[in-house]
């Protein structure tokens, strides 16, 4: 069975294996990161329940506060599999199937790490300064961030962006011939 990767060319010099290799390497390396991200807020939600004055908080901040929990694991779940995936499939040849795996569930762990972060920041806020109304105002502006960031790539991708990519390489090219 032949397995047909639309990738884009980018001048690299390497076989199929090569590039699923240097791909994986770079969602490893991804996952370094989410994982931190996850951990952190999970470790933090988990032993909020654990404080004298969690008691005292209201049904909201309860409910947002379960939520946020399960989310942060089910968040921490998903950073972690694609190192699961990998051991399942080790030695199978199966690395074209655990690079795409690998970049869905990363990109499921970055959503939850999105959802967990402005929540984290809506429960924090409102806990600490009473006013639900400010709190839900700065988790809006912490979510129009989010979105922000991950309307780059797209942004990232426009003909606008090539087209300063290119002028800056050609820049930079005759910077080196000069």
């Amino acid at each position: 069975m032949r397995v047909e990767l639309n990738a884009v060319e980018d001048g690299r010099n390497e076989s199929v294996n090569e590039r699923m290799d240097r791909n994986w390497n770079e969602i490893l390396q991804e996952v370094r990161v989410t994982q931190t991200g996850t951990q952190i807020i999970g470790g933090f939600l988990l032993i909020l329940a654990f404080q004298p004055s969690f008691k005292a908080l209201g049904p909201f901040d309860h409910v947002l506060y379960v939520s946020l929990l399960v989310i942060a694991t089910v968040t921490t779940v998903l950073a972690l599999s694609p190192v699961h995936l990998h051991r399942s499939l080790f030695r199978r040849g199966a690395k074209v199937v655990l690079v795409q795996f690998g970049h869905v569930l990363l990109r499921w762990a970055l959503f939850g790490l999105a959802i967990t972060l402005v929540g984290a920041v809506l429960l924090v806020i409102d806990v600490a300064t009473g006013h639900r109304s400010l709190a839900l105002l700065i988790a809006a502006l912490v979510a129009l961030t989010v979105t922000v960031l991950a309307a780059l790539p797209f942004f990232a991708q426009s003909g606008w962006a090539h087209t300063r990519v290119h002028r800056s390489v050609r820049r930079a090219d005759r910077l080196v011939v000069d």
